[in-house]
């Protein structure tokens, strides 16, 4: 049997429509905010029920969304801070496999700069240095 619409002039029956409350569905741009775990009121994707997403993001560990690694660790910049604080003698090996012993005395993005004992100061790239360790130590080529 066909389901009727109930005989009413179309003005009234768009005026009934329109007087149902209906909920706007809009994806939730705001990732950030639901790092943690399930919020009251949500299902195991992270969207309230009710709101309908294009596509579940990925979930690991039990449904705990991981977030994304930072873009910078300055992990660098933690240990260039280090040696230059207490003044550690280190050892520079470039790409070309020379070496350079001395104290960092500053660094920047680009480059670092070395204070050697009996040979002029240096400023080497960061991009030439292929590691660098700290003098006394045993370090496997």
């Amino acid at each position: 049997m066909k389901d009727v619409v109930p005989a009413m002039p179309a003005e009234r029956y768009s005026e009934a429509a329109s007087s149902v409350n209906r909920k706007l569905i809009r994806p939730s741009l705001n990732h950030a905010n639901h790092s943690g775990a399930n919020h009251s009121g949500a299902n195991h994707f992270g969207a309230n029920m009710g709101e309908r997403r294009e596509r579940p993001l990925e979930r690991s560990n039990g449904g705990v969304r991981k977030t994304a690694p930072p873009e910078q660790t300055n992990a660098e910049n933690f240990y260039y801070q280090k040696q230059m604080q207490s003044k550690t003698p280190m050892v520079i090996v470039l790409n070309d496999g020379e070496e350079v012993r001395g104290i960092i005395e500053w660094y920047d993005r680009a480059c670092i700069k070395v204070n050697r004992v009996s040979a002029p100061n240096v400023m080497i790239y960061k991009c030439a240095i292929k590691y660098a360790y700290k003098e006394g130590e045993n370090v496997r080529k």
